[in-house]
């Protein structure tokens, strides 16, 4: 099998663990990451590129023999790089602009899901045309009520609100420019009452498709599941109620429908498809879709797969996964995400990182980090970095995690002490 030089494009933890995976793959000969952050550089060359400057993309392509260009977060896709290299001999890893509109808007992915009977809550659509209707609707349902923008809004955009009145007033001002554009259309959704987790799927746009490994991620920046939403605080893979008569249900009812449907409705879809699910007394139903992979899951995910990254991703690319092995680690993964203090609101950033960076029993993805010309470690972000570790179970891997993160030091660090504890109930 040749070996291919790889551009991988997006600066967080998510990358952080893509490039950790791609860099042990024999095929891999050169990996770069744009722009990457304080820890990417480990495992490739951080290059200082925007993931959305797509002429300056092509051009560092031609430079540098880019064979696969794999796409860390959604917005790119949104954009429209993979239609962008259409026709050009470099792959890239993830769906046309048409396919990326299953995260890029919730209205289209909520039509989608109707149109192929793919189970999801009860939902209608509103603009300021007909906020009236909006308000009619929010009346039908039992509280909470949840809205969100119809685009893009940074994983901002949802919002859970018990009181009738508040929500009337919260769409008004969605609707009046909250989120700015991303909210001139809002959709209501009926609350779904269950567990959640994350199901990640790799697609080849030709009928093959791969499912990874489950994980479950916890948003909220307070223990318990309060306080206010972030990025992800946290996550823990495989998840124990996602058991096989589960997953057959997830594989029958959405996976299937999602691949076919995309399919037959002519949208190039080479890539990952993460679906957000929710268990309700036994049955998943599609809180939303995405289109990469999730952070923090992917750096629970990406040490429980077992096959080559590489020989996937580019299987994927070239719509032909066929017997592409993907397998899994049976080993448990518990990821916990060290913050800055002040994180998800406002934060200091430029502050210097010590401690224990190369852990024994743990595996560090960078998220906020930068690296100085002098080789100090400063943050850049308000999620910092993540400690993962392998065990025999939640309890075992949580520990090293732990004592990961204890290793690690840096002013006003904050994290959650309760990651997985919901799961070993």
């Amino acid at each position: 099998m040749s070996k291919l030089n790889i551009l991988l494009l997006g600066s967080g933890g998510r990358e952080s663990a893509l490039a950790w995976k791609i860099a042990q793959s024999p095929r891999t000969a050169r990996l770069f990451i744009a722009p990457g952050n304080g820890g990417t550089e480990a495992y490739g060359t951080n290059v200082s590129l925007s993931p959305l400057d797509f002429t300056a993309i092509k051009q560092f392509v031609a430079d540098n023999a880019i064979d696969m260009i794999v796409v860390g977060n959604e917005d790119p896709l949104v954009a429209g790089i993979y239609d962008f290299f259409a026709g050009d001999s470099v792959l890239v890893v993830g769906p046309s602009k048409d396919g990326a509109a299953l995260e890029g808007s919730k209205d289209f992915a909520k039509r989608f899901m109707m149109r192929h009977s793919i189970p999801t809550a009860r939902y209608e659509s509103f603009t300021s045309a007909n906020i009236a209707d909006g308000c009619r609707f929010l009346e039908s349902l039992r509280p909470p009520y949840v809205l969100k923008a119809d685009g893009l809004a940074a994983g901002k955009g949802v919002l859970i609100i018990d009181n009738l009145d508040e929500a009337k007033k919260a769409l008004a001002e969605m609707l009046g420019g909250m989120f700015g554009a991303s909210s001139a259309t809002v959709v209501i959704e009926e609350f779904l009452s269950g567990i959640e987790c994350s199901v990640f799927v790799l697609t080849d746009g030709e009928g093959g498709y791969r499912i990874l490994p489950v994980a479950k991620d916890y948003k909220r920046i307070g223990e318990g599941d309060t306080g206010l939403n972030t990025g992800g605080m946290g996550a823990v893979s495989p998840v124990p109620f996602a058991d096989k008569t589960f997953m057959d249900k997830v594989e029958q009812r959405i996976i299937l429908p999602t691949v076919r449907g995309l399919k037959e409705e002519g949208i190039v879809y080479r890539g990952f498809i993460f679906l957000g699910l929710i268990n309700v007394g036994g049955d998943p139903m599609v809180i939303e879709y995405n289109v990469r992979m999730g952070d923090p899951e992917t750096e629970v995910v990406m040490p429980r797969i077992a096959s080559d990254i590489v020989d996937l991703l580019e299987g994927a690319a070239k719509g032909s996964l066929g017997d592409i092995p993907a397998d899994h680690d049976p080993r448990t993964a518990v990821t916990v995400m060290a913050v800055s203090g002040g994180y998800p609101g406002s934060y200091a950033k430029g502050l210097e990182i010590t401690g224990d960076l190369k852990p024994a029993q743990s595996i560090l993805f960078h998220a906020g980090t930068r690296r100085e010309p002098d080789g100090r470690l400063l943050t850049s972000g308000g999620r910092v970095i993540a400690a993962t570790s392998y065990g025999d179970n939640i309890a075992d891997a949580l520990s090293k995690s732990y004592q990961a993160v204890d290793g690690i030091h840096f002013d006003g660090k904050y994290f959650r002490r309760d990651i997985g504890r919901d799961l070993m109930k």
